[in-house]
């Protein structure tokens, strides 16, 4: 069950209210933010910014949907925005076929094992949200059920369940512990039922694991097409540190070209992801990686020595220490991977405020179709 490779706009039965897609039906990346990236990209000497995109249909391989209604009636979707009603999303045309699918499954085990929903006003309800990620080597899904409870036995009977009716395409099923008021999806304990203990996708010829917990890109094929990006941007031999590494994307995936390599992630399932990929890798090769765990600000040393300079933050952007770290001792290189251009830009004029740096290639990826998020690949030189 594959996504349909297709760049046409998808029809949508669920908009609106559904709130998934602000920009449906416009296949480029919003107009201010092509006019920003051109601006500062002409402003550095350099030509209007390229986007690469993909399919706009199916490409979704990762989604997170809130499981709301009645026992008798369950609904499965997204929050309409700025409330809690739930937009029931059945036939959802930017998810890989097979997410649709499990929902299904999982909308018709919670009626059949008569558990009941979650509801934010009363703080009771056990079904509270369903993850699903697709791997696309097998086609099976990674399948994760958050419930308002400490326990997995209430879950039971709906795990079995969804596991029988599953059969072929479940990847692996998780329960996940969230007992806790709060509008985090994710609860803070997992427990294995049933199948791998990790997805594994595979960038640069790299294994990378992802347990239910570490974070993903949701758009693998361009995901992995930045990392190619990325990769051509390392000298053979290079001496590399990469900040906010998560599971280890981009820095398994050019291992094979580096010298040595230092990691650095602070949450605690990605360093569970990266510890399972690096688990993999020969001894030889494991060997030139060291891992840096914790804040990018307290592992700024990694930085010191290295040839080359890599960072994927999150959209608040590099974290002030870190940016004073190289603009004070720039690197002969540095790769900046932004899912937010304003974050970049503020964050670009400040490492080159000093005269250390220069902006040499700017490039864009429409990571996010149909949405207001742009994902920039922003390559820095030394000066000298």
């Amino acid at each position: 069950m594959t996504p349909v490779d297709d760049r046409r706009a998808p029809v949508c039965s669920h908009r609106p209210p559904c709130p998934g897609c602000p920009r449906f039906g416009e296949p480029d990346i919003p107009a201010d933010a092509r006019a920003m990236l051109d601006a500062f990209a002409q402003a550095h000497g350099l030509p209007p910014v390229e986007v690469a995109g993909d399919a706009l249909v199916g490409f979704r391989h990762r989604a997170r949907l809130a499981i709301r209604g009645r026992r008798e009636a369950p609904k499965l979707g997204l929050f309409a925005a700025g409330s809690h009603r739930l937009v029931h999303i059945p036939n959802c045309q930017v998810h890989h076929p097979l997410i649709n699918r499990v929902a299904e499954v999982v909308r018709h085990a919670l009626i059949d094992s008569g558990l009941d929903c979650y509801s934010e006003s009363v703080h009771r309800g056990l079904a509270r949200y369903l993850q699903v990620v697709v791997e696309r080597r097998s086609q099976t899904a990674q399948v994760v059920v958050v419930g308002n409870a400490t326990q997995v036995e209430p879950f039971a009977v709906l795990l079995e369940t969804i596991r029988a009716r599953l059969g072929a395409q479940l990847h692996s099923l998780w329960f996940s512990a969230h007992p806790e008021r709060s509008n985090v999806v994710l609860g803070r304990e997992f427990h294995h039922w049933w199948g791998p203990a990790s997805l594994v996708e595979r960038y640069g010829g790299a294994e990378v694991h992802y347990p239910p917990g570490a974070f993903g890109q949701s758009h693998p094929a361009i995901a992995e097409r930045i990392v190619a990006h990325v990769r051509e941007r390392i000298p053979p031999g290079a001496h590399v540190a990469e900040f906010y590494g998560g599971v280890g994307a981009i820095g398994l995936s050019v291992l094979d070209r580096v010298a040595s390599l230092r990691i650095n992630e602070v949450a605690g399932e990605s360093l569970h992801g990266l510890a399972l990929g690096l688990a993999r890798l020969d001894p030889d090769v494991r060997a030139r990686v060291s891992l840096w765990p914790g804040t990018a600000a307290a592992a700024t040393p990694a930085a010191q020595g290295r040839t080359v300079v890599i960072a994927d933050p999150p959209r608040k952007g590099l974290d002030p220490a870190l940016i004073a770290a190289l603009a004070s001792s720039p690197p002969r290189r540095f790769v900046y991977v932004s899912c937010e251009p304003r974050t970049m830009v503020a964050d670009a004029a400040r490492l080159m405020a000093g005269g250390g740096f220069r902006l040499d290639s700017l490039a864009a990826f429409n990571q996010f179709p149909y949405t207001d998020h742009v994902e920039t690949v922003a390559t820095f030189e030394r000066r000298g």
